[in-house]
């Protein structure tokens, strides 16, 4: 199936109906997580796969009790990092030289751009935002990767962040979550947008092309 294809199938489903996702193909959406781009490749957060039935039935009430959490197959936690500073970029560099077989003092100048990145917000808030940007870009090639797949996938802003991360115990892994996703499979007969036709603006509207 074409990307195309499969982003015209796919939309937010409102409803699923339990069916479990084979661990075969949600570990082929993971894998569009891991390898999605970030700022400087830096990957400022975790993705917090919640598969237990009883600990997504714990996150509804953060979820403003949206069905979607009970009833899909996984609930993917994009959950940004509380520290990403020096140690963490000095960790990058020290990975990047050994996977490419590189000396670390050929990437001093990489090290140096990127530890004037993380030091140059102004406040914590400011570096959580865009740690945030960067998760959001994986959560697209999440929700790409599960069309593909003809799996369900909802993302879901609608939750309070505080409440969601008690749940999960996000704060003492250092992490606060950003945005979720619900990965499973429509409810055709419960979801009233299920068969509906997609609606975007029109195309001219969306791609702007400068001549």
């Amino acid at each position: 199936m074409s990307l195309d294809t499969a982003l015209h199938w796919r939309y937010a489903a409102k409803r699923m109906n339990g069916q479990r996702i084979p661990e075969a193909t949600l570990e082929r959406i993971l894998d569009a997580a891991h390898l999605a781009p970030s700022s400087y490749g830096l990957q400022p957060y975790s993705v917090v796969v919640v598969d237990d039935p009883a600990l997504r039935e714990r996150c509804r009430p953060a979820t403003f009790d949206q069905p979607q959490v009970g009833e899909c197959s996984h609930l993917l936690v994009f959950a940004t990092w509380e520290t990403t500073g020096e140690a963490e970029v000095d960790e990058l560099i020290r990975l990047v030289a050994r996977e490419r077989g590189l000396e670390e003092a050929r990437l001093a100048g990489y090290r140096d751009t990127l530890k004037g990145v993380v030091n140059g917000f102004e406040s914590a808030a400011d570096r959580r935002h865009w740690a945030a940007k960067q998760a959001y870009l994986a959560m697209g090639m999440v929700l790409a990767a599960a069309a593909l797949e003809r799996v369900d996938a909802t993302p879901m802003e609608g939750f309070d962040p505080a409440a969601l991360d008690a749940v999960l115990g996000l704060e003492a892994r250092r992490l606060r979550s950003a945005v979720v996703v619900a990965l499973g499979y429509r409810d055709q007969d419960a979801d009233w947008l299920a068969g509906l036709k997609k609606v975007r603006w029109p195309r001219e509207r969306v791609i702007a092309r400068m001549a």
